[in-house]
């Protein structure tokens, strides 16, 4: 009798920390909305490509105010999106910036496989056991990268790691042609001043026969800076406005998603990538039915 009353007070205990553990889990990754002055920070730092023409990407430093907004707040999923505040005070900008979603203990993940396309995989659940999966969206609510891994709040730190292949940034897609994934290492990372996304990239030139030759590696280090969110008002009151039309689109790539089958999407229309078309959209009166045409024009 001694022995099955024990056996239950470590069930429950083992219950009560796990629980425990997905509460700090959730307000880790919620402590990452709000207002921040934010500083981008990429410089390349090992060359491995033997070509002795190549030439490294110039270092990137740039900054401003990001607004993180809390968009869906489920105990299973977060979702925020981020909004990139540009120009003077008195001719603030609004830049829809990228978006994170995180899911527990998720299965069903894109995987990145170079030339705008995304296979479907189905993880084990015996291997997200107790994971968070962050799934990052481009400007346009289509799909960028996806990775699978545990929170870790140990010694006064609390950060998300994992690596995943991803499209090249639009920093670089622009001015490269001579790689066609990124594979980036991911280190989200509470501080005393806000948070950080530290980064470690992998610039690899993967050929159709599925060879991957890694050409440089990169740094990334931006910095996440709390500031009042009254700051950051400019982005909230653009949320507010075209909300709704956003998140018909999140609906639609739903959709698309929820037919777990690989992703292949064209590059340009009309000479104009697919974020384009749809920022022409959302200052024109909502139509559901637009969305999903031009969504589905991209797709192959």
């Amino acid at each position: 009798m001694k022995t099955f009353f024990t056996l239950l007070s470590l069930l429950f205990l083992h219950s009560l920390s796990s629980q425990t553990k997905f509460e700090e889990d959730r307000q880790a990754i919620k402590a990452m909305c709000g207002c921040y002055e934010v500083q981008f920070n990429f410089s390349e730092t090992f060359q491995h490509t033997k070509d002795s023409l190549y030439t490294p990407s110039p270092n990137k430093i740039s900054g401003g105010l990001e607004w993180v907004q809390l968009v869906e707040d489920k105990p299973e999923k977060i979702a925020m999106q981020h909004l990139l505040i540009v120009g003077l005070k008195e001719q603030q900008q609004i830049v829809k910036h990228w978006r994170q979603d995180w899911l527990y203990q998720n299965q069903d993940i894109f995987v990145y496989d170079g030339d705008n396309h995304w296979e479907y995989v189905e993880l084990p659940y015996d291997e997200v056991i107790g994971q968070w999966t962050q799934k990052v969206y481009q400007v346009d609510d289509s799909p960028r990268y996806e990775g699978s891994a545990s929170w870790a709040h140990v010694d006064g730190k609390h950060y998300w790691e994992d690596t995943a292949p991803a499209p090249l940034p639009r920093r670089e897609f622009s001015i490269r042609d001579d790689y066609n994934v990124t594979l980036r290492t991911n280190r989200h990372e509470l501080t005393d001043f806000g948070w950080v996304h530290d980064q470690d990239n992998k610039k690899i030139l993967k050929t159709e026969e599925g060879n991957e030759v890694v050409l440089a590696e990169e740094k990334g280090y931006n910095t996440y800076t709390k500031v009042d969110d009254n700051k950051c008002k400019a982005a909230q009151d653009w949320w507010s406005k075209h909300n709704d039309y956003w998140a018909g689109v999140r609906e639609e790539w739903q959709s698309i998603f929820d037919n777990k089958e690989d992703i292949f999407m064209e590059k340009s229309i009309d000479d104009k990538p697919l974020f384009m078309h749809m920022f022409e959209l959302q200052d024109q009166a909502y139509d559901d039915q637009k969305i999903k045409k031009q969504i589905k024009t991209f797709l192959k």
